[in-house]
């Protein structure tokens, strides 16, 4: 007899595709669950005792450069659902323009999803990635319950094509603040040892793992190793 919730299939309609969300090792079951209530509240708890961080970052951004303090990620969550991803801003406003005019950094992009130096990165910014302080807005987004704390990489639906045949299992889970990639080279990962690493993950979860990486996230994220 299948788990409850793990042996429908689900699909989720974007753009002109549709996602088939398959079954998850992950999904449905009752421990993983708690992933759903316990994270929202911790997330809120964090937002209101990080509260004084959330607003010297805040105000460091908006003085560092001009723009929003804010950046929006648009991603892809659980079953596909599309949602907007918080961040504080670390590259400059015209970020999109400097990407444009050069086509050597646009092809590093397609090909690892980030810049090893990216031109478009403030100062400030630099320094909020090393220590993964912009994506504290993220605590928003799991108590909107679009994100674990804990989880598989989020991807932006241009990305999920380079997932093969391991999009629809990703799919079929919300994506984490920090995961098994993160405390795993985070940056320095190629991007087929990243989908290796997301599936892993998926494969051998449990709330014991969870704890062992959330553990291992503050030692990488204090020590500012593999970030840029």
């Amino acid at each position: 007899m299948g788990r409850p919730g793990v042996d429908r299939v689900s699909t989720t309609a974007f753009s002109s595709a549709t996602i088939v969300a398959d079954p998850s090792p992950l999904a449905g079951r009752w421990d993983a669950r708690l992933k759903d209530v316990v994270g929202p509240i911790v997330a809120a708890v964090a937002l209101v005792v990080l509260s004084p961080l959330f607003a010297a970052i805040a105000v460091a951004v908006k003085c560092s450069s001009p723009g929003p303090i804010i950046h929006r990620r648009y991603v892809l969550g659980g079953r596909g659902k599309p949602f907007e991803a918080f961040k504080f801003r670390t590259m400059v406003a015209e970020a999109d323009a400097v990407l444009a005019r050069s086509p050597q950094l646009r092809q590093e992009f397609l090909l690892k999803q980030k810049l090893t130096d990216d031109p478009r990165t403030t100062g400030l910014g630099r320094f909020l990635r090393k220590y993964s302080l912009d994506e504290l807005p993220q605590l928003i987004n799991v108590v909107r319950g679009q994100m674990w704390l804990i989880g598989p990489r989020m991807i932006s639906p241009e990305e999920l094509e380079r997932y093969g045949p391991h999009a629809s299992r990703l799919m079929a889970v919300k994506p984490g603040m920090t995961g098994l990639w993160q405390v795993s080279g985070r940056q320095t990962t190629t991007y087929a040892r990243r989908v290796e690493l997301d599936m892993q993950y998926l494969n051998e979860w449990t709330l014991w793992l969870d704890l062992k990486i959330l553990f291992r996230t503050f030692l990488v994220v204090l020590g500012g190793r593999g970030a840029y």
